[in-house]
């Protein structure tokens, strides 16, 4: 990374803009998820909303550095949902427009705000202190999610694609898998080929 780029994302005016763009984020996600939240039963409720959970995880651990403080299983949880949820959600909505879904204004900014999610993720990288087990935790939940979604049912509604979902919930599975795989690389044998581990 660029020494200017990593002096930037350092800096507490990043790390407050960052955060308050995505308690926003957070805050219309949850909101986005409602209608679904109230009629998804109460031991299911908390595997439902993604993608603002996610950003919630994020919100701590940017709150974390901007008190200098590290968080690395949060910091894993959230790197990993970031980039998953980021990646499917942009997928997710182009994929309806293949359908002959329209594309309209709002799907348009779902996909642009969901790449920033898993983008800046990937960005805040060099400063985890991510350990293998944190990726371990934080995988197990990535692959328990995909069971809620797939198995029970509770996955995000997109409409154009209900008679795909089991194409969906295949590649969601290989998306996970691949999102531990990278995180692994990025976090934990780049840091142990450099012997900071």
């Amino acid at each position: 990374m660029p020494i200017t780029w990593y002096y930037v994302l350092q800096q507490r005016r990043t790390l407050l803009l960052l955060l308050v763009v995505n308690i926003v984020g957070t805050a219309y996600g949850y909101y986005w998820y409602g209608l679904q939240l109230s009629e998804t039963p109460l031991i299911f409720k908390p595997f439902v909303p993604d993608s603002p959970t996610a950003s919630l995880f994020f919100c701590v651990v940017l709150f974390a550095f901007f008190v200098k403080k590290h968080v690395p299983l949060i910091e894993a949880l959230a790197v990993t949902s970031l980039f998953k949820y980021g990646v499917w959600a942009v997928g997710m909505n182009i994929a309806s427009g293949f359908t002959g879904f329209e594309l309209t204004l709002p799907s348009y900014i779902l996909i642009v705000s969901h790449a920033c999610m898993a983008i800046e993720g990937m960005l805040y990288i060099p400063f985890y202190s991510i350990k293998l087990w944190h990726l371990v935790v934080a995988g197990i939940i990535l692959l328990h999610n995909d069971i809620i979604d797939y198995v029970f049912g509770m996955m995000p509604r997109y409409d154009p694609l209900e008679n795909h979902y089991h194409i969906v919930g295949y590649l969601t599975f290989w998306l996970s898998v691949l999102t531990i795989l990278l995180i692994y690389v990025l976090c934990i044998k780049r840091r142990r080929n450099d012997g900071r581990l």
